[in-house]
């Protein structure tokens, strides 16, 4: 009678396991869908381990513009290039450089950071701020919100000078990876 009652209580937990919130779940999956949650539930404390997010390298948004992210120190510094895809001036677009920094005392896997962009062919300034995620696929993603500043000639033209957006980065892969 006892093993029917343990085969009948595990079928019920693994009934009720998809129900379960998908926050609570998700990176369980390599156990089996259903099951991931049912093991995440009767392990006492466990957590699950985000994969770890990295800043450095090569990525791509998704208005086809070009970083380069270079290492991040030990204080969570970090410079790079920006070759951007779009642009409201006339002028011949140059590789700029960036520099920013990583939250440092964020130990967590999916990092915050911020960085500028001194537009090397123009008088304005970006500023990007944003979060490094790795979704459930194992992708690296940026998801970032920025302000440009472009320079205007008087304070009676300050109200246009101050553009906002977002942009979603990707990790642009070589062709033999």
């Amino acid at each position: 009678m006892v093993p029917t009652t343990s085969l009948l209580l595990l079928l019920g937990l693994a009934l009720l396991a998809p129900g379960l919130s998908a926050e609570k779940v998700r990176g369980w999956g390599r156990f089996g869908d259903g099951f991931g949650g049912l093991f995440a539930c009767l392990l006492p404390g466990a957590e699950r381990s985000l994969p770890q997010c990295v800043l450095t390298g090569l990525w791509i948004n998704d208005l086809g513009s070009n970083m380069t992210i270079g290492a991040v120190n030990n204080n969570g510094e970090f410079t790079g290039t920006y070759h951007t895809a779009v642009t409201a001036t006339t002028k011949e677009i140059k590789i700029s450089p960036l520099r920013g920094n990583q939250h440092s005392s964020n130990q967590k896997s999916q990092p915050t950071f911020g960085f500028t962009v001194k537009w090397s062919f123009s008088d304005s300034t970006t500023v990007f701020t944003g979060q490094c995620f790795v979704d459930e696929h194992g992708k690296e993603i940026l998801k970032t919100m920025w302000l440009l500043r472009s320079h205007v000639n008087s304070i009676d033209d300050d109200w246009k000078a101050t553009r906002v957006g977002i942009n979603t980065f990707t990790r642009l892969r070589k062709r033999w990876e």
